[in-house]
């Protein structure tokens, strides 16, 4: 009788889902104290899995009660922890279960790692990869794709590369790790070479490579690629029918300055989400298309979606690039009393660019100001926006004020200073500028060069201003010259068939 009831009750604790959790883990559990059955341990650890999936202080509390946990127990809680973001209690809990003398397993590690990389803790992972070398799981596959995920997401690419390299076998896991940790790190040829080894060693694609790789194209603007990973989704109906990925392709397309393509991937989604009503938004705003944008921000609400903090950035910013002042202040004063929460870091700059870069400055100026009544210090961003409208309108005054905050906020940014400098050239304040300018010089800032590229063959040519050092660039200036000298030949042509 016992035995059966154990086993009943058994079963209905590793069914438990995490929305009946509170019902049928808490009915389960007054049994188990009834029948006197609470000192089993399979019972015990059945129960702290059920608890684990929807109450995290019950599953705590029959931890604590438990007098020996076993390593499925330990396992157990750790991961709890972790699934709820609640990394540094799992990593406490991992400390007692060092402290208690017994050894991780392979299956401690995935979640420990997630953990370090959550919080950052670059020591106590890489602490973790050598217990994983010395206890021989570093060949197991999710245990190896953990490493090099850690590795990946704490920006450390070179000994990210050395783990990847080291797996037996590389699943579509350790792939997405690699892929996105080069794209994270900036290193987006990189990503798309290790995307081509990747079909090379026939590993599955799945929803969470797509979006990556279609980010990095719409970074360097790689069109081509981009409707090649476009055409690998249309061959799988499961990634076809991925929000995420129509949402990273109309992201893409937008980059890359095919908007048509964007609207009509948009139209063809079933299932558009909040971030899809973003996107493409923020596609319209970015391409000058400020009244379809916002034709688009009340087609969205209409359909029962509240705009959230980053959907009101985006249509600030789509009012912005229109000069559409009056339906930006709008929106504006629209998030406190229509959308119940006050308005961002990011509103307020997205407004003082509005207002600064069609010169209404003392409206941005008492905007800033307003800042200070809700005790919100403007940013960078915001002085920055005052900047740039400054240099817009050649206004000395508030390009003085917002570059000495900006001097002070990023002393390191080399552009706030090319800025103010621009300012002064356009007034004709040179001695200013030279002042600016010896600045820039005794603090050793170097600003990016802006450049252009081109894709020929599968490979990128890079252009910088006056750099004529390599061949492509030679050919290129000849090329650009006879095209000039086109349009002065016919009309001297035409000029001397007037004349005669």
């Amino acid at each position: 009788m016992s035995y059966m009831m154990m086993a009943s009750l058994s079963a209905i604790l590793r069914n438990c889902i995490p929305r009946t959790v509170s019902t049928h883990a808490k009915q389960t559990h007054v049994q188990i104290l009834i029948y006197g059955l609470s000192h089993h341990v399979t019972l015990q650890t059945d129960l702290l899995l059920a608890y684990s999936r929807g109450i995290l202080l019950n599953a705590r509390q029959v931890f604590d009660r438990m007098p020996e946990p076993n390593m499925h127990s330990w396992n157990i809680m750790i991961s709890a922890y972790v699934q709820n973001s609640m990394y540094h209690d799992a990593i406490s809990v991992f400390h007692e279960f060092l402290d208690s003398g017994m050894k991780p397993d392979h299956y401690s590690f995935p979640p420990l790692l997630k953990a370090c990389a959550g919080i950052g803790d670059v020591l106590l992972g890489v602490m973790l990869h050598g217990m994983v070398v010395k206890l021989g799981f570093e060949n197991h596959v999710v245990v190896g794709s953990s490493v090099l995920d850690f590795y990946s997401k704490c920006g450390n690419l070179n000994d990210a590369r050395v783990v990847f390299e080291g797996l037996l076998w590389k699943d579509s896991v350790a792939w997405n790790s690699m892929i996105s940790g080069l794209a994270k790190g900036g290193l987006h040829m990189e990503a798309l070479s290790c995307f081509r080894k990747m079909l090379e060693n026939k590993a599955k694609i799945d929803a969470m490579t797509i979006p990556t790789l279609l980010s990095v194209c719409g970074k360097v603007g790689d069109i081509t690629k981009g409707k090649e990973i476009h055409g690998q989704v249309l061959k799988n109906t499961v990634l076809y029918n991925d929000t995420a990925i129509c949402n990273s392709l109309i992201d893409l397309y937008s980059k890359c300055g095919c908007l048509r393509n964007a609207e009509k991937i948009f139209c063809s989604m079933k299932n558009l989400n909040l971030v899809t009503w973003t996107t493409m938004i923020s596609c319209y705003g970015v391409h000058g298309r400020g009244y379809e944008a916002l034709n688009l921000f009340e087609k969205m609400k209409d359909s029962g979606f509240k705009p959230n903090s980053v959907t009101l950035t985006a249509i600030l910013a789509s009012c912005s690039h229109s000069g559409l002042i009056t339906r930006g202040k709008k929106i504006f004063d629209s998030i406190r009393s229509s959308y119940g929460f006050e308005p961002s870091v990011e509103h307020y700059a997205c407004l003082v660019d509005l207002l600064s870069r069609f010169g209404c400055f003392e409206d941005a100026l008492r905007l800033i100001n307003s800042m200070k009544r809700v005790k919100m210090v403007p940013s960078a961003s915001v002085w920055g926006a005052l900047l740039a409208g400054s240099l817009v309108h050649r206004n000395v005054e508030t390009g003085e004020m917002a570059a000495r905050h900006l001097f002070e906020m990023e002393p390191k940014n080399a552009s706030n200073y090319i800025a103010l400098c621009s300012i002064y050239d356009s007034r004709g304040m040179w001695k200013d500028a030279s002042r600016v300018r010896l600045k820039i010089r005794r603090l050793r800032l170097d600003k990016t060069p802006g450049c252009s590229w081109i894709s020929i063959g599968g490979e990128f040519h890079t252009f910088y201003q006056g750099n004529l050092s390599f061949t492509f660039d030679q050919k290129t200036r000849e090329t650009l010259e006879g095209v000039i000298r086109i349009p002065l030949l016919v009309h001297s042509e035409l000029q001397s068939s007037l004349l005669f």
